[in-house]
């Protein structure tokens, strides 16, 4: 997998760096051919993180250009190229954006930066399509305490949108959403709670109030809101965020089960709303069992149950989903003529009637 470099042998010019840290490499990845390292841990941190998926595609990206004699040849090859570098910028961000959500941020880091100097070589050291490298950096710096770097990465990107005309609600939306995340973890509560509400305002004019994606934010404000011990509010925001994840499951499950057509979700998705839901579910058990007087309607066990038993059977993890739709249906009995019984029972039935329900589960690659 890996062969030796001698650096006196490199050309003059054509110094050898490590792909993670930049400093003299001295291994070569026997793949590609065209990736180094300074030693074994990094190289087998990169081919964890992205290089295993981008390996292949690397070598044409990464070799001097053939000579052309005409503008036609050259012009087609400038565009392949192009082509390229836009999907290692997307396959990268995408890794990247997985490891985060399954709270892997040591994982994250090559995928991210690996993002950032592609999108770089692609756009210029300036342009506005690197931010997302950026965030996702400091969203990874952030998970792994080093709060500094992260505020670095995150100064970089802000000042990167302010000067950008034009810049898209999508992008800044994100951009609140990790300066959210770094004030909070720096005790910033009320800096946290405006930069989440800018969060939401944006993601709603791009997607919509029910969205998913907005009440990503929802969910953050929520957890603020907590460490301010405001437990009415924290209840209302996650029954908004329960809300909206079974609306967009049951929508995607009806066009499954009724209209045959083909739904799935995406590995990143998935991840969101595995760790989403999952978090809900361990609140909603702690209110249960907290001494605090109830003051609020609860968010639903059985609709938080529900919507993971609906995550896992777009994800095709027949075993996850039969248990958790048994589990939901345990739930709901409990609570006489609900709306959610008759929903519960088609999901179970439907999921019997799928081959390899009791034999195989498939396997979620990564």
């Amino acid at each position: 997998m890996s062969a030796a470099v001698i650096p006196l042998s490199n050309p003059k010019g054509g110094k050898k760096l490590c792909e993670l840290c930049h400093k003299p490499a001295y291994l070569q990845c026997t793949k590609c051919r065209v990736t180094y390292y300074c030693d074994t841990a990094h190289q087998e941190a990169d081919w964890l993180s992205i290089h295993n998926r981008v390996c292949q595609m690397l070598r044409p990206v990464r070799t001097p250009a053939p000579f052309h004699t005409l503008q036609a040849e050259r012009d087609q090859h400038r565009a392949q190229m192009r082509k390229a570098q836009e999907q290692l910028i997307c396959m990268s961000e995408e890794e990247a954006r997985r490891w985060l959500f399954e709270g892997r941020c040591q994982e994250a880091l090559p995928a991210a930066r690996f993002c950032l100097r592609i999108a770089m070589e692609t756009h210029g050291p300036n342009a506005v399509q690197l931010v997302p490298a950026y965030l996702l950096l400091a969203e990874a710096n952030v998970g792994l305490g080093s709060l500094a770097l992260a505020e670095e990465y995150l100064c970089q990107a802000e000042w990167t949108v302010l000067k950008t005309p034009g810049c898209s609600g999508a992008l800044r939306q994100r951009l609140h959403r990790n300066l959210g995340s770094l004030h909070t973890h720096t005790g910033h509560l009320d800096t946290a709670l405006q930069h989440y509400a800018n969060d939401v305002y944006y993601a709603s004019q791009e997607y919509g109030l029910d969205s998913i994606i907005t009440c990503g934010g929802y969910f953050l404000m929520a957890s603020v809101f907590q460490k301010q011990n405001k437990i009415d509010i924290v209840k209302s925001l996650y029954k908004k965020v329960a809300d909206s994840w079974h609306a967009h499951l049951s929508k995607l499950m009806e066009k499954r089960m009724k209209l045959s057509v083909h739904q799935t979700l995406s590995e990143v998705q998935r991840c969101e709303g595995d760790r989403t839901l999952t978090a809900l579910l361990e609140e909603q058990e702690k209110m249960n069992t907290s001494p605090a007087p109830n003051t609020h309607r609860d968010f639903s066990p059985a609709q938080l149950l529900h919507c993971l038993a609906m995550l896992w059977s777009l994800a095709g993890s027949w075993t996850k989903a039969l248990q958790f739709g048994r589990r939901a249906l345990e739930e709901i009995q409990r609570v006489e003529d609900h709306e959610l019984t008759s929903p519960i029972q088609e999901l179970l039935t439907w999921i019997e009637t799928q081959p390899n329900t009791h034999t195989h589960t498939p396997a979620i690659t990564h």
